[in-house]
């Protein structure tokens, strides 16, 4: 009854910080951070808190479920990879490099020491980091040569500042001189704000745009999807995704970060006739004219029947295409139009 008024007054709190209700990520977050408190009592103060189970598991499920795992498409991950050669801030630059290689996350990165790299026994070079999410260290982990040189350029950078850094922050990688605000002047260890800032930064300052044409909504976490789905692409076995990623169940591993891209389905779709905004399709799509001129006339009809799609030529010499009759594989053909919201 307790949790069920507590998530009662989670639904119906304004926020003092915005004067609005609190988003659904926020109230999740604050029920997560209660059941830790009870997990730990539980385990420790047992006579504290209820035995038995108090939460059914499914108080913040279902309403923002993600239907696929977020990881970087390949044409935004080059146009990254373009933009990294000509970018001139050394944090940002180099971090992407290392997060690209290794799948850390941003609170390991951001930790992460001046020694972490190693020669391997046979060749190459081994990284070895804390992952503090877990509380343990990462096994040594072979690693390409372009990480090493972004780590090895990072040390070079930062040399002169590690003589003005605090004793805790000598020896870890991202420290650099504050620029401006409460802190300026001083030398001190990243924080992930600023790398959330940059992030923005850097799209905005490239261009870097997804499929729809709007700007991509980069995170540090994706490149920890991105990893796990090009591994899983190329055929590794899930449960060595699993330790280089540093999961401790290889089930949270292929629910979250590890997809397969479907080349074929891709090629499907790119030969489909068009994909984009119903309202701006152009007369080059159409056999002639009058043709382009009626779909302009009945396209908000929804003529064919099809509620999420239109379809450019739905009667061939009187006959009703059967593809359109059967709802069969309209996707695939020439005359099929939609938009990318409908398709998954």
């Amino acid at each position: 009854v307790d949790v069920e008024n507590y998530i009662s007054y989670l639904h119906t709190t304004i926020s003092e910080k915005t004067g609005k209700p609190m988003s659904y990520n926020n109230q999740r977050n604050c029920l997560d951070r209660f059941k830790t408190v009870i997990r730990w009592c539980q385990l420790h103060r047992p006579d504290d808190v209820p035995i038995t189970e108090i939460f059914t598991g499914n108080e913040y499920t279902g309403v923002n479920r993600k239907l696929k795992i977020d990881f970087i498409p390949d044409d935004v991950v080059a146009q990254i990879n373009e933009a990294l050669k000509t970018e001139e801030n050394p944090y940002l630059k180099y971090g992407i490099i290392i997060l690209q290689s290794t799948g850390m996350r941003i609170g390991d990165l951001l930790k992460l020491r001046i020694d972490c790299i190693k020669p391997h026994l046979i060749s190459g070079y081994t990284i070895e980091w804390v992952q503090h999410k877990g509380r343990k260290n990462k096994a040594p982990m072979p690693v390409r040569s372009e990480c090493v040189a972004a780590i090895e350029k990072l040390v070079e950078i930062t040399k002169d500042l590690r003589d003005e850094a605090d004793e805790k922050d000598k020896n870890t990688l991202m420290i650099r001189r504050v620029p401006v605000g409460k802190g300026a002047g001083k030398v001190m260890n990243l924080n992930s704000v600023s790398f959330n800032n940059w992030f923005k930064k850097f799209i905005k300052d490239n261009d870097i745009k997804d499929a729809n044409g709007d700007y991509y909504n980069l995170t540090s976490h994706q490149f920890r999807r991105t990893l796990g789905t090009d591994m899983l692409s190329k055929g590794t076995n899930i449960n060595v995704i699993q330790q280089v990623l540093g999961h401790t169940d290889a089930s949270v591993t292929k629910r979250f970060y590890a997809d397969v891209k479907d080349k074929e389905r891709a090629e499907v779709f790119k030969s489909v006739g068009v994909i984009g905004n119903i309202n701006q399709i152009q007369s080059n799509a159409f056999d002639n004219v009058s043709e382009f001129e009626w779909f302009k006339a009945n396209k908000d009809k929804c003529v064919a029947g099809l509620c999420d799609g239109y379809c450019t030529k739905p009667v061939t010499d009187g006959n009703i295409c059967p593809r359109l009759l059967k709802r069969q594989k309209c996707y695939t053909c020439s005359r099929y139009i939609t938009t990318p919201e409908y398709l998954d």
